[in-house]
């Protein structure tokens, strides 16, 4: 139990660490939705998208009709054909700025972080409910004889489609519930959920879990790392929100609560 309490607690460290770093949620300063032709960047006031942050002009991005997308920085140097990737998507530097493209529904977007924002610092801390260690669970991973195809919304009203290849079933209290893998890998599935804490206590829209200790026929689901999605973070991410199959009719009185002064 020792064991366990001391490396939740290395866990929350991490998390928030991984938070407020450089490819954290905090200091994202814009999310824009990108259009084929060319599109200017910077804080100067000549520019197609202009920005809160960085310098006066830093490069443009051009979409040809096929969704490739070039940038060409404003330094003179030279552009880049960018290869896109919906799970890594690619990134580049100019000055504090973190540019990223990223690919939903086909649809590419640039996102920008500017590295020296202070809101990771202005963070207010997290809270998390009194640990349960009877809600780390060890489920029974059960692999689907035939993908089941989901359109699941977002945050922005962007359905998506998704195959869920697993579930995870597990007994809580005396009753058996199911969840569905939407998103994640194969060695960290990631669970979309949303209990009745949301109502009062917790985000919500969802919160996500992710699995560990994933093997053939069983998955750890520890609802003490449940945690709050990016969108909790800021108005520039889109987040997956829970299937119907993953809205519990209980509380989930485990993991992280609702952000101070959110509603």
């Amino acid at each position: 139990m020792s064991d366990y309490l001391t490396d939740l607690e290395a866990w929350k460290v991490k998390r928030l660490a991984n938070l407020k770093g450089p490819e954290g949620w905090l200091n994202i300063i814009g999310r824009f939705w990108l259009e084929n032709g060319t599109t200017t960047v910077g804080t100067a006031a000549d520019n197609d998208l202009v920005l809160s942050a960085g310098p006066d002009h830093v490069g443009s991005l051009t979409q040809d009709e096929n969704g490739g997308v070039t940038f060409t920085p404003a330094d003179g140097g030279p552009a880049q054909v960018l290869k896109l990737n919906k799970a890594h998507p690619p990134r580049f530097t100019v000055g504090s700025l973190l540019l990223e493209v990223t690919t939903l529904n086909g649809q590419n977007a640039l996102r920008i972080r500017d590295t020296a924002s202070t809101a990771p610092d202005e963070l207010a801390p997290i809270e998390y409910f009194p640990t349960r260690p009877d809600w780390r669970i060890v489920a029974e991973w059960v692999s689907l004889e035939t993908p089941k195809g989901m359109t699941v919304d977002t945050s922005k009203s962007i359905p998506t489609d998704v195959q869920a290849t697993h579930k995870a079933v597990f007994t809580h209290d005396g009753q058996q519930f199911e969840l569905y893998a939407t998103h994640g890998t194969a060695t960290s599935p990631q669970f979309v959920i949303r209990d009745l804490t949301s109502r009062d206590t917790t985000y919500p829209a969802s919160r996500f879990v992710f699995g560990e200790d994933v093997t053939d026929k069983t998955i750890v689901l520890d609802f003490n790392k449940a945690i709050n999605p990016p969108c909790a973070f800021t108005e520039h991410a889109v987040c997956p929100l829970p299937p119907p199959e993953n809205v519990l009719p209980i509380r989930i009185e485990a993991g992280e609560k609702r952000l101070a002064g959110s509603h």
